[in-house]
């Protein structure tokens, strides 16, 4: 996740180890599809073993800071749309910790499947994040944050998705991306209003990867300050990256971009992990609505992601058609 600065505006990135029905009337328009930075992924080498994902260093580590001038306010919105989970959803709150400032998820459910940790070389350096996998036509799309699959103008090589990561551990396999994805804006600029990213992985022993994990459902253009839980791989103190750690509470609105914000002590380690409206913890499923993206260094238990409007929705249906 970013920790942002409000002097000299600089942002320093930090990432590691950080579905299909349509809800809209007849009478409105679906919003045109904006253009997609789309990469098309090399041969992914053997070399994620437990020991490399141990030992992948939080991305933050490694860069130097970015101008935050690059960030806008011009968030496009468009029609709402609600892409439904492969599982049930209660529709109703089984609170195990409401509000969390962050803490182990111990409820179990979907989300201890369909979320993992992302694995990538940046710049010849071994770094990694958190994904979630959604319903998708394909069955294979992870969303993560744009930054998990781009950045300072190279896009991240050897890139793999391992759901349920445990310190090491690869209980549904070790998925392969075939191509990435991010929003144009975030391609030409970096923007931390469309950061947001996503991978489509190749079929592993002859399944897709919703088939094997199941996908929780996903959201664009939905109203602001909503109740949400937050999940990712947090590998900066306090935290070690070994498991997956949650925050939950109602969102406001970003200071410093037009994106969400929460109530969360995760860091360095948890990009890209999802942000859920609609979070059931009887089932452990949800609609995913962001994903963890930065923080602002003066305010360290506060997180923020990208609001989910029309190039996040066009992230998303580029992957699934991929």
């Amino acid at each position: 996740m970013y920790m942002k600065g409000i002097l000299r505006s600089a942002v320093a990135v930090a990432a590691s180890g950080l579905a299909v029905a349509l809800f809209i009337s007849p009478s409105e328009a679906a919003a045109p599809e904006p253009s997609v930075a789309v990469h098309q992924m090399g041969a992914t080498t053997a070399k994620w073993t437990p020991e490399a994902m141990r030992d992948a260093i939080p991305l933050d580590r490694l860069l130097p800071k970015v101008d935050a001038s690059k960030v806008t306010h011009d968030v496009e919105r468009g029609v709402s749309k609600v892409v439904e989970p492969t599982g049930p959803l209660l529709n109703e709150l089984l609170p195990m910790a409401f509000p969390e400032g962050g803490g182990d998820w111990t409820g179990g459910g979907a989300v201890e499947k369909t979320a993992g940790r992302v694995f990538f070389t940046h710049q010849g350096q071994d770094a990694s994040c958190s994904g979630n996998a959604v319903t998708s036509g394909n069955k294979s799309v992870v969303l993560t944050a744009g930054h998990c699959v781009k950045l300072e103008g190279t896009w991240h090589t050897d890139w793999v998705f391992v759901p349920a990561y445990n310190n090491g551990d690869a209980p549904f396999g070790t998925w392969t991306a075939k191509s990435t994805l991010t929003t144009p804006q975030w391609e030409a600029s970096e923007d931390i209003n469309f950061d947001v990213g996503a991978a489509v992985v190749d079929p592993l022993n002859g399944q897709n990867l919703t088939d094997v994990v199941g996908g929780q459902g996903v959201a664009f253009n939905q109203p602001r300050g909503q109740d949400m839980y937050a999940f990712g791989w947090p590998a900066a103190d306090p935290y070690d990256g070994t498991h997956m750690i949650y925050c939950s509470g109602t969102t406001f609105d970003a200071l410093i971009s037009d994106g969400i914000g929460m109530t969360c002590d995760m860091t360095g380690g948890s990009s890209g992990g999802p942000w859920f409206q609609e979070f059931d913890e009887g089932t452990g499923a949800g609609i995913q609505n962001s994903v963890n993206s930065y923080k602002i260094n003066f305010i360290p238990t506060w997180m923020f992601g990208p609001y989910f409007g029309s190039d996040a929705q066009g992230v998303y249906d580029a992957a699934q058609a991929g």
